[in-house]
């Protein structure tokens, strides 16, 4: 439980995860193990920065937009016939890219109200 405490999950979070798991004991039942949240080798050490978190998803994306590139490129020059490979890795980078510039937009605007802000 500290550990998704430790990358940020909000406590209203924490606070229904924790009722759920309740819930379960309650019921008789076994919880079912938390799944991890970030893979083993992708595990803090020690305390992340934002600038962190933030290269390590860049760094994510860009990994994604290259297997998709990779596969596209495969398929057109036939040497692979995973045509729905490649366009699955396609919709991926495209979802992950959108999302992206979704949280590059609201860094934007939060960092505008707070430079808007009365001192």
């Amino acid at each position: 439980m500290e550990n998704v405490q430790g990358i940020g999950i909000a406590s209203a979070q924490l606070a229904l995860l924790q009722r759920m798991q309740q819930t379960a004991m309650a019921a008789g039942t076994t919880a079912i193990a938390p799944a991890q949240v970030m893979p083993a080798s992708m595990q803090p050490t020690g305390q992340l920065s934002f600038a962190d978190v933030l290269n390590r998803a860049i760094e994510g994306v860009d990994s994604i937009q290259h297997s998709a590139a990779a596969k596209q490129t495969a398929v057109e020059t036939g040497i692979s016939d995973d045509l729905t490979g490649a366009m699955v890795e396609s919709q991926k980078a495209s979802v992950s890219f959108a999302a992206m510039v979704q949280v590059r937009n609201k860094l934007t605007t939060a960092l505008d109200e707070i430079m808007n802000l009365a001192v």
